[in-house]
């Protein structure tokens, strides 16, 4: 384990912290002006958390052990997604944990207890938020594993770093593979984040929400941690799409002086992310959710095209 690279483990994760909430406020702000509203501050959600952290939770009578860790454990576990994919560089002492597999199991350990948090209390809303995220759930990882899936056929590896590596030294050209993989990363980001079309994180209607449902019963530090996580969670899938789609900037383990230049290309491809989702879901609109399957279906299918094209393309190169 070298100096540098734990140096670069202990700035990722640092990064990660500080800047999810940032990013948050970023889309926001920009959603706003792209509806020609009035934007709110770009730190307004680190005031929000500054203020929940020093609120008192009010806890179910009700409400077990579960209820109360489950904000921790899906933090963690938001924070541990966020540290592995490598966005700053390769030489990471958890390099050897950023396995595509382990990834996604992340994502859905947090999904499992926090539907477990929501149906704890007994509430109608804790219930049907905690079946609708858990239906996302099942039909959005097999297409992220599959997106996941297209780039490690490239790289002959499921390991994000080697990924990384091997497709910032490819020549640049167009591959048909990772362009469906693209597409079907999209439409997965969005239902996994809470985003419109699928969702709409500034809703609290009964017929649309699901976000929302799941954390109705929790305030004060508790919420604070989930919706710090909530933007961790946006910050990991942003870093993952930078990872397989826009790897060049990254710092190598041969290469830790381009650590100082890796920092301002992560901040800038995180904005222009950033404005390209505010811009997406102020053009589209909100979907029923009985068409969710039907968007989450033919995400899958993208990527499964995408695996596909390039089994094909590899078999006649020419």
């Amino acid at each position: 384990m070298s100096l540098s690279g734990v140096i670069a483990q202990a700035l990722e994760i640092a990064v990660a912290l500080a800047l999810a909430p940032l990013l948050t406020g970023w889309v926001n702000q920009w959603r706003a002006r792209l509806q020609n509203k009035s934007p709110p501050g770009l730190l307004q959600p680190y005031r929000l958390l500054h203020k929940l952290f020093h609120k008192d939770s009010v806890v179910a009578e009700h409400a077990s052990p579960l209820f109360r860790g489950v904000p921790y454990v899906v933090f963690g576990c938001m924070a541990l997604a966020s540290s592995i994919v490598p966005t700053l560089s390769t030489d990471l002492p958890l390099a050897p944990a950023a396995d595509a597999i382990a990834l996604v199991g992340l994502f859905a350990l947090a999904r499992v207890f926090i539907s477990l948090a929501a149906m704890d209390v007994g509430t109608a809303f804790g219930s049907l938020g905690a079946r609708r995220e858990m239906l996302i759930g099942f039909l959005a990882e097999p297409a992220l594993l599959m997106v996941l899936f297209s780039a490690s056929l490239i790289s002959r590896s499921t390991s994000l770093t080697t990924v990384v590596e091997t497709l910032a030294h490819r020549e640049l050209a167009i591959y048909p593979a990772l362009a469906f993989a693209l597409v079907a990363f999209i439409m997965v980001a969005l239902a996994e984040n809470a985003r419109v079309p699928v969702d709409n994180p500034a809703t609290h209607l009964e017929l649309t929400m699901i976000h929302e449902a799941l954390i109705l019963e929790y305030s004060g530090r508790h919420l604070a941690l989930i919706e710090w996580a909530a933007s961790l969670k946006l910050f990991a899938y942003s870093c993952i799409g930078i990872a397989l789609f826009m790897p060049w900037g990254i710092a190598e383990a041969q290469a830790p002086v381009a650590l100082l230049l890796a920092l301002p290309v992560l901040v800038f491809k995180l904005a222009a992310g950033g404005i390209g989702l505010a811009l997406l879901e102020t053009l589209a609109a909100k979907m029923r959710i009985f068409r969710v399957p039907e968007f989450l279906a033919s995400a899958f299918l993208l990527a499964v095209i995408g695996i596909l094209v390039h089994l094909l393309l590899a078999v006649n190169p020419a």
